[in-house]
């Protein structure tokens, strides 16, 4: 996963330029995941990802808003899809609903508790993978998602041809894909 500072950059990007290319950027990297987030809230594949959509418009149009010094971005898009989550449930049932019960805790506490496991094994299982990447695929790779190089940059660090970066990034994210569907972790982002 790329480090805060690259999700910060990119959000700046939104809020400042409504740079189109860095939204995509995230919202290809966190839907998915609020989705699968949502869904173990209890919501069905269709609300899940109608909230997580609601949740990514109000990521453009309030991106000013967000503040790397207060929280990651992905603590901010989580408590924004918690709340429209509780805002449905709300309008869903006579009965109000507190955020603050004890059960509603609880579940977002397991849950919680559950990502950061997902998370960590699957950021464990993609560590794996690359380290066991070929040297010159696993080097564009770490160029590409841990310093957070576009394409073309790396083509210039690394004096590579781009379509030769290009194909062995590809070649890279398929191997990783494989080694991450025959670990049975889901593969997000790599398509």
């Amino acid at each position: 996963m790329p480090p805060a500072d690259h999700w910060a950059n990119l959000m700046r990007a939104v809020a400042e330029k409504q740079d189109r290319a860095a939204f995509t950027a995230i919202f290809d990297h966190f839907t998915p995941r609020l989705e699968t987030f949502l869904r173990r809230m209890g919501l069905d594949a269709d609300g899940a990802e109608d909230v997580a959509q609601d949740v990514m418009v109000t990521l453009w149009r309030k991106a000013a808003l967000f503040d790397p010094a207060k929280s990651t971005l992905s603590t901010w898009l989580y408590r924004i899809a918690r709340n429209r989550w509780i805002d449905r449930l709300r309008r869903e049932r006579s009965v109000a609903v507190d955020p603050h019960s004890a059960i509603l805790a609880a579940g977002i506490d397991e849950i919680r508790a559950d990502l950061i496991l997902d998370e960590t094994q699957r950021d464990d299982a993609v560590r794996a993978g690359i380290a066991a990447l070929p040297a010159e695929q696993r080097d564009l790779v770490v160029l590409a998602f841990y310093a957070g190089l576009s394409h073309s940059d790396i083509a210039a660090r690394t004096r590579l041809p781009l379509g030769t970066v290009k194909s062995r990034l590809r070649l890279a994210f398929q191997r990783l894909k494989r080694d991450l569907e025959a670990g049975g972790i889901e593969s997000v982002g790599l398509d």
